[in-house]
């Protein structure tokens, strides 16, 4: 089954890949900026999240596959491909797999080790939203406050939330395979594998996801790495300081 995506544009191709429970619709904004320099954007929804199919198998092998097909599907050769958390591990994995597939790769806020599970709350808020009592986003995100006190956090995880049919409302996410495949998500990127072309790590200055003790580690799988920190932001540095990304990312693929 082929990834859903929205399509900006004409150029080179420009892959973008969003974080665990998110969608390539979180990425229009930049998405157009991009485009606008001269590349054909694919806002990709990954399986189990957004527009995209729901499948049981959830693991980054089966993420790096579904972009190969993609790919072969659009015909695009030499992909400058963004990965931002979930999506830069995936990314991470494709690139090292498939390296003459990818001319540059850019990471957000996300390194190659091991991450323990953290996403208990989020998951049991979600799970805790039953809608046959909720006919509305308000409401929906009352009930998140109980489980999440960012607001930030909850507008995104808000997004995932559509009409499945006149006054019902549900969740775009594949919720049950999620929970279930959970700690798959803090992964590691396997050992011994390495990527030797042109790669940019962005890390949130507020962000703890990569720490100085990462280098060495990003520096193994991916030789030809820098890593730049985006002023004023956090995990979702994209969203929280979009000036800063976005030129950090322009200044890297020119």
């Amino acid at each position: 089954m082929l990834l859903h995506s929205n399509i900006i544009g004409e150029g080179p191709a420009f892959v973008i890949l969003h974080g665990f429970l998110g969608m390539g619709d979180n990425w229009k904004t930049l998405g157009k900026q991009f485009s606008d320099e001269g590349y054909q954007v694919h806002l990709v929804d990954q399986r189990n999240h957004g527009h995209s199919f729901h499948d049981e198998e959830f693991n980054y092998q089966v993420l790096s596959d579904d972009l190969k097909m993609y790919c072969e599907t659009h015909k695009l050769n030499n992909i400058i491909l963004l990965g931002h958390s979930m999506g830069g591990k995936a990314a991470m994995l494709f690139a090292v797999e498939h390296p003459e597939m990818v001319s540059k790769l850019i990471i957000a806020d996300i390194s190659p080790r091991y991450y323990p599970g953290h996403h208990k709350d989020i998951l049991d808020g979600l799970s805790a939203l039953n809608f046959d009592q909720i006919s509305s986003r308000g409401e929906a995100d009352k009930i998140l406050q109980d489980y999440i006190p960012e607001f930030g956090i909850r507008q995104f995880l808000l997004k995932n939330l559509y009409w499945k049919e006149k006054g019902k409302l549900d969740l775009r996410i594949n919720l049950d395979v999620l929970k279930e495949n959970d700690s798959g998500i803090g992964e590691e990127l396997p050992m011994y594998t390495e990527f030797q072309g042109k790669t940019l790590f962005l890390k949130g200055a507020k962000s703890e996801y990569i720490v100085d003790q990462d280098k060495t580690l990003i520096k193994k799988h991916f030789p030809n790495a820098q890593i730049i920190t985006i002023p004023n932001a956090g995990h979702w540095l994209h969203a929280e300081n979009p000036k800063d990304f976005f030129q950090s990312v322009m200044a890297f693929v020119k």
